[in-house]
């Protein structure tokens, strides 16, 4: 019995337990607990934020980096190949080329590569023209009097000359009554006889409308001229167009039309310079975007000197960029229109005419590319 009042004791701590009341949380540790985590989702959203415009301006940034150096390269390829199948013979150089296609009249300049400077700062153009022969271009020398009516040639050999082939006859003597004039080759014979017949193409009736005429005793081409076989002809521009891209301009010399194509986005400046050697010793003296207008200043064109600018995609918040990039040439030739930049020069690439151009980052690159073809005479 003892033993069973002992176990009835103990059941009596029951209510004892009961006394002790449960406690929650008050209406000011809710509102403090209630700030700590806003005051922490807002820390958070911070960190995020920021590394979310990190990580928007680091992807777009090496997206115009890699527009930019893929825009250069293409530049350059074409570059390293102006000139190829026309510069054999540098009398040619600056040679006015005249050519008739269906009616319409085509001009051009016989030079590797042509600068067109942009007004006031504005992207500049330039163009490059070249052989496209699969075979192989070498000039062909006239062995006969051509007259402006005659309708084949009569050459030194045919070797890498086919029907169908965009060729440039070169007169022996280039001046304001002797110019260069296209023609497309309708077949060839006995190994030294290249035809034009009339009808076809670049051949106007009898070749009068293209070939020199004036004045009197002057009549066509003179043994001594001689013929550039060119395939179907490379004549391209490379540009900035209104799309802030690079924009490649192709001719078609089977059609005579011109295509435009966007190549690469966020490209919002070209600034382009002839190399020049000026006294002859084979290094360059300067650099200008003068455009030669005589073979002797063409002679002295040896380089091209090109600069873009890429832009970014990102659109920041805050303005990012203060003054359009500088290009920085060096003191060791001399820039037309640079200025000096701490211990250097530089041309600034102007930016500033885009919209909210200061919401934007830039990077420039820049390239010298020697005009190969014109300095092996290829």
């Amino acid at each position: 019995m003892a033993r069973r009042r002992h176990l009835s004791s103990s059941a009596t701590t029951g209510p004892a337990a009961g006394g002790r009341r449960a406690r929650g949380f008050t209406l000011i540790e809710l509102l403090i607990g209630a700030l700590i985590g806003l005051l922490s989702t807002l820390v958070i959203a911070k960190v995020f934020a920021f590394s979310e415009a990190q990580r928007r301006a680091t992807s777009t940034g090496s997206d115009a980096q890699v527009n930019g150096a893929l825009a250069l390269y293409t530049i350059q390829r074409d570059a390293q190949m102006a000139g190829y199948g026309m510069t054999a013979s540098l009398d040619a150089l600056g040679c006015p080329i005249k050519g008739r296609f269906n009616g319409g009249d085509f001009a051009w300049t016989l030079a590797p590569a042509q600068i067109t400077a942009g007004a006031s700062g504005a992207p500049d153009s330039i163009n490059f023209m070249s052989s496209a022969s699969t075979r192989y271009s070498m000039p062909t020398l006239v062995i006969a009097n051509h007259s402006r009516t005659a309708t084949t040639f009569f050459a030194s050999s045919t070797i890498g000359i086919a029907p169908g082939d965009f060729m440039i006859v070169v007169p022996e003597a280039i001046d304001e009554n002797n110019w260069c004039s296209v023609f497309s080759v309708t077949g060839v014979a006995a190994g030294n006889r290249v035809m034009h017949e009339s009808g076809v193409a670049w051949n106007p009736p009898a070749g009068q409308e293209i070939f020199p005429g004036s004045p009197p005793g002057n009549d066509g081409y003179l043994a001594s001229s001689y013929l550039l076989s060119l395939g179907s002809f490379i004549n391209r521009t490379y540009s900035v167009g209104a799309g802030n891209a690079l924009q490649l301009t192709s001719f078609d010399a089977t059609s005579a039309t011109s295509s435009t194509v966007e190549l690469y986005p966020g490209i919002v400046q070209l600034q382009a310079f002839y190399g020049k050697d000026t006294d002859g010793d084979g290094a360059i003296d300067g650099y200008d975007k003068v455009a030669p207008t005589t073979n002797a200043g063409w002679r002295q064109v040896i380089a091209v000197r090109i600069a873009l600018v890429a832009r970014s995609a990102q659109y920041e918040k805050e303005s990012v960029t203060a003054a359009s990039p500088l290009w920085d040439v060096g003191t060791t030739v001399p820039v037309a229109g640079s200025a000096t930049c701490g211990s250097s020069k530089c041309v600034t690439l102007q930016v500033n005419q885009l919209s909210d151009w200061q919401r934007y980052r830039y990077k420039v690159y820049d390239v010298i590319i020697p005009l190969r073809n014109l300095l092996w005479h290829a």
